[in-house]
């Protein structure tokens, strides 16, 4: 049976799922070094030893997303080898350099000074704990940067020629700042602040709801909702941006996304639709007249290309379709529920019941957003690898279906494992820390910051 599948599909399905599970700890890291800092300079500000509970609770969290993150990040890198051959073959004089700036500037530094962060809190002057605390969160954002310049140069393409079907640089500085890079690399960072906010917020909502109702409790709750009200908005904004960039140069994405098959002046917004692409029609579309042309262009009478403009070179449509809407919606959500949050914590110093309860599994809407965003962003890529040079199909290897198979199912397996006991660990950490009176958090002399929070 699986031998009968499309290797090149196997292979896309392994490849997304190593990267979805992937994704979800830099999406925490990234931002959650930078509100370690925040607790860190609150603490040295107030002297408010609240701020250092919090800063150690969340030093053991980031701790565990960094692991996880490095671990799953390995595998994906196999793959190029294995099943991508053709992508490091054509493309690998400019892939290459940019995965090794990553390593070399951003994660050598995560990786040094997270141990002086864990360990160092009594054992280094307060300036140096400081710094380390800083060059971390420096660290996953560069570690970011790199990682992001080479997906959105996949995307927008540019400073290079094609010299016997290899990609040179021309110029490093039109590859690092292709078109597409700004919008992409802002969209993610301020991603990443909406995760690590609402796991901040989630989980303090948790600890709130079994009565830890401790200053250091509320501190990460209130850091956890006011960040996320103030992110959400500018998200949003910076989208629209990024849509109007996509737009310029990849419209058949966006036309996926819409669920756009005509070109059309005054395109409609389709709100719910099943993108039929045998009849090339959406089957049960509610659609609001002119909206998309104005979302897209700003204005209501503007022309946007169809799906038919692009017949046999555009992305497959339902996940596109269907990813965007569920970005969008969880978004939306995430809108309602910070500012819920932010106005109960402005009126009542404190949060509702009701809302703390949906808080919980919104400590994870970030991942949900994030993980379909990517979705939108790299299915809507397809049928190519590198936007007009390199086309998936031609980079796959000529490994056989059943051993693509084979790996598929156990990389599956071991990463339902791996989320389940992170998941756990997680509310159980908030449990356990929830049992302990707050002055048990204080370090004695010569305790780490680990044993401390231990």
């Amino acid at each position: 049976m699986i031998d009968q599948l499309d290797p090149a599909l196997l292979a896309r399905i392994q490849f997304a799922a190593n990267i979805t599970f992937h994704i979800l700890f830099p999406s925490i890291t990234i931002a959650l070094g930078w509100i370690l800092l925040f607790f860190k300079l609150r603490f040295n500000v107030t002297k408010d030893y609240k701020w250092m509970e919090a800063y150690f609770f969340w030093t053991k969290i980031f701790a565990l997303c960094f692991a996880m993150g490095v671990v799953s990040g390995i595998t994906m890198s196999f793959q190029f080898g294995t099943n991508w051959p053709g992508f490091m073959e054509t493309v690998g004089n400019i892939a290459g350099p940019l995965l090794a700036y990553e390593v070399l500037t951003a994660f050598f530094l995560e990786a040094t000074f997270l141990g002086i962060m864990l360990f160092g809190f009594s054992r280094v002057p307060g300036w140096m704990h400081n710094l380390a605390t800083f060059l971390v969160a420096f660290g996953t954002t560069a570690s970011a940067f790199w990682i992001l310049v080479l997906n959105s140069w996949m995307h927008t393409p540019a400073g290079f020629e094609m010299r016997d079907g290899m990609a040179h640089a021309t110029d490093w500085l039109q590859i690092i700042f292709n078109p597409s890079f700004p919008y992409r690399f802002t969209h993610m960072l301020i991603a990443s602040g909406l995760t690590a906010a609402f796991l901040v917020a989630g989980l303090s909502a948790y600890r709130w709801l079994r009565n830890d109702r401790v200053p250091a409790v509320m501190a990460a709750l209130k850091t956890g909702i006011l960040t996320a009200a103030v992110l959400i908005p500018l998200q949003i904004f910076i989208g629209d941006l990024h849509g109007l960039n996509t737009l310029q140069h990849q419209p058949q994405k966006v036309a996926a996304m819409e669920g756009l098959w005509e070109t059309q002046c005054g395109a409609p917004l389709v709100l719910f639709g099943l993108p039929n692409e045998e009849t090339r029609q959406n089957d049960f579309a509610i659609e609001i007249p002119k909206l998309a042309s104005l979302i897209l262009t700003h204005e209501w009478d503007s022309e946007l290309k169809g799906l038919n403009e692009f017949e046999g070179n555009h992305p497959p449509v339902a996940p596109v379709f269907w990813a965007f809407r569920i970005m969008v919606g969880t978004g939306l959500l995430m809108l309602a529920a910070s500012w819920v949050g932010a106005f109960y914590l402005w009126k009542r110093k404190d949060i509702i019941k009701p809302l703390a309860y949906l808080l919980i599994p919104m400590a994870f809407s970030g991942w949900v957003a994030t993980v379909a965003g990517w979705y939108v962003t790299e299915i809507g890529r397809q049928p190519w690898l590198v936007n007009g040079v390199l086309k998936t199909v031609d980079a796959i290897s000529d490994v056989p279906a059943p051993i693509i198979g084979i790996s598929l199912s156990m990389y599956l397996v071991i990463y339902a494992v791996l989320m389940t006991a992170f998941m756990t660990t997680l509310f159980y950490m908030a449990r356990k820390a929830g049992q302990k009176k707050s002055e048990a958090n204080t370090p004695s002399s010569g305790q780490t910051v680990a044993e401390a929070v231990s």
